[in-house]
């Protein structure tokens, strides 16, 4: 029996992890945004249409899984994807996140002419 392609148990944890904080839509809306590049809370809160406090509880839950990255200058705080464990296709219809050997990519699709966040596991 091959035992080389089978995950080990916390590796696996490390993907169910990351899966549970995917899967609220405003995080995926919040990834998508960031895929421009990096964003000010206020300019992702216009943009996402939500308020501040919500942003930002949905970043702090992105930061937590380590999937963003944040910088402080002076009162504003920007975003943006972290490049450690997320690489963004160059033609941005997809985002890569490792954890460990495992690779979870989400993929966008156009959907009635409106962009939507579509999830496919593969590893």
């Amino acid at each position: 029996m091959v035992q080389e392609h089978v995950a080990e148990a916390d590796q696996v944890g490390d993907v169910v992890g990351i899966l549970r904080t995917l899967s609220d839509p405003t995080r995926l809306r919040l990834l998508s945004a960031l895929q421009g590049g990096e964003h000010s809370v206020s300019a992702l809160c216009d943009q996402l249409q939500l308020a501040q406090p919500t942003v930002s509880h949905h970043l702090g839950r992105l930061r937590s899984a380590r999937l963003v990255a944040n910088r402080r200058d002076g009162k504003r705080v920007y975003y943006s994807l972290n490049g450690e464990i997320v690489s963004d296709r160059k033609d941005s219809t997809a985002l890569a996140i490792a954890a460990g050997p495992l690779e979870l990519r989400i993929r966008r699709t156009i959907t009635n002419g409106d962009n939507e966040a579509n999830g496919s596991v593969s590893d």
